[in-house]
């Protein structure tokens, strides 16, 4: 029905319309359907040169069932449910909302959930395996997220001679690191800004701003390493006091 989704009647005509050369909007208007919806309907399932209504309806199907999947809470990892007395709906509560958090901070949804897979177990440590068990995605899936973390230097591969594979654990000065990580990021965008102020001429209206930039950056860069240092400093005394 119109304003609804399309059938594969629909698709069909939109098959035929394209052989035979009708525009988008005849197509819409013949359908009583939005140009865009046409449009995006073509586009996404092989332009107009490529359309073909059975494959473009099964497609759609493909990712309406993948929807309803992604919808769905994922199932519980193995042996998390009533550990330590902990309520399995409450801890995937807490997953879900710390994958959004990390997810906000510019990291892909699949490399925040390992990420928050490996903070909310107790050992802080998992081998590729285990994350694709826990997860029930692809070891493609979980290599990549791995080595974006590792990029960030959010986790630390370490070797379990035992097992022979490689375990990613979740250091307890893990933010010190990436806090240090984001301060040399911050330095090099000052440095550009700096050399772009010099190219440009420090006087002019774009010479001003890139120079305006690089102090900027160069003073947040300063303090994060300053307040970096200063907790590593609190945290190595607590961790000797403690023992």
């Amino acid at each position: 029905m119109p304003g609804g989704r399309l059938t594969y009647q629909d698709r069909q005509y939109i098959a035929a319309g394209l052989t035979e050369g009708l525009t988008y909007t005849e197509i819409a208007k013949h359908l009583q359907r939005p140009i865009s919806t046409i449009t995006r309907e073509v586009s996404r399932n092989g332009g107009a040169g490529g359309y073909q209504a059975a494959r473009a309806h099964q497609a759609t199907q493909g990712r309406a069932r993948r929807r309803k999947q992604a919808a769905a809470p994922p199932p519980a990892p193995p042996g998390a449910t009533g550990v330590s007395g902990r309520d399995p709906q409450a801890l995937h509560a807490l997953e879900e909302r710390f994958t959004a958090v990390v997810m906000a901070t510019g990291l892909p949804r699949m490399t925040a959930r390992v990420l928050t897979c490996l903070y909310t177990t107790d050992s802080g440590s998992l081998t590729a395996a285990e994350l694709v068990q826990r997860l029930q995605v692809s070891p493609a899936s979980i290599s990549k997220a791995i080595g974006e973390l590792e990029q960030q230097e959010l986790i630390r591969r370490v070797r379990d001679t035992r097992r022979r594979r490689d375990r990613y654990v979740i250091d307890p000065d893990v933010w010190y690191r990436a806090w240090l990580v984001s301060a040399r990021q911050n330095a090099a965008i000052a440095d550009l800004a700096r050399d772009g102020a010099e190219v440009l001429g420090s006087t002019t209206p774009a010479g001003t701003r890139l120079r305006d930039m690089s102090q900027f950056f160069e003073h947040v860069s300063q303090n994060l390493i300053r307040a970096a240092e200063q907790w590593r400093q609190d945290f190595m005394a607590r961790r000797t006091t403690d023992r």
